[in-house]
């Protein structure tokens, strides 16, 4: 599947199993901390060092920017990204949540730093992810990656290590309500170095990759 011809494409284990379980058991770690840590006062619920309850698109669900591992993810990840988009990039910043049963993702596009983005799967029940539809759409071969196109949309499910790469700012995305207990995702972003603005936009604006999105330079 070209990314070039369908502005996504699949990477199988972009992530060894092992990374990906590691990070996910880490991650429902940091969310019992953080949760133990709120509920005693100790934190705010809104802090970006342990992670927030508050994002809005996801309302009431775990959620992180810049976590530092998923920010290792983004970096370690960069060369296949490039590899497979044929494109030169420059990384912005990773976004990882933990979704509970009930969640929706609801169809959206993304901003300027989410330009090139990814969702990788790291643990927990599969939840198929949408995208808005394409004409002519194949299915991979030899893969195990339940690929299809119709008017709802093209659906993709990963297991953990395998990252969905799709132009964010292009293609509509969404996830209907989940059904099982958990599953555990990071979007890693980067932008086109042949962007316009994408020199200034390095690491979401950030000195460094790791500070949390306060740190900004505006």
């Amino acid at each position: 599947m070209s990314f070039q011809k369908n502005k996504y494409c699949v990477i199988k284990e972009a992530v060894p199993k092992d990374i990906a379980t590691f990070v996910y058991n880490y991650f429902l770690l940091k969310r019992q901390v953080a949760r133990t840590l709120f509920d005693h006062r100790y934190i705010s619920n809104f802090t970006e060092e342990w992670g927030t309850w508050a994002d809005q698109q996801v309302p009431n669900t775990y959620s992180h920017y810049a976590d530092i591992a998923m920010e290792t993810l983004l970096m370690r990840t960069l060369p296949i990204m490039e590899k497979k988009t044929g494109l030169k990039l420059n990384p912005t910043y990773s976004y990882a949540r933990i979704y509970k049963t009930g969640d929706v993702l609801h169809r959206h596009k993304d901003r300027f730093s989410c330009e090139i983005s990814t969702t990788l799967n790291l643990g927990g029940d599969l939840w198929p992810i949408y995208l808005e539809p394409k004409k002519n759409v194949g299915i991979p071969d030899g893969k195990k990656i339940t690929v299809s196109s119709n008017n709802k949309g093209t659906r993709v499910v990963l297991k953990p290590g395998d990252m969905l790469v799709y132009r964010g700012m292009e293609l509509e995305h969404w996830r209907d309500e989940f059904q099982g207990n958990d599953c555990c995702q990071v979007f890693l972003h980067y932008n086109d170095q042949k962007s316009k603005n994408a020199n200034q936009n390095v690491n979401d604006r950030r000195p460094h990759l790791g500070l949390p999105a306060w740190f900004k330079k505006w």
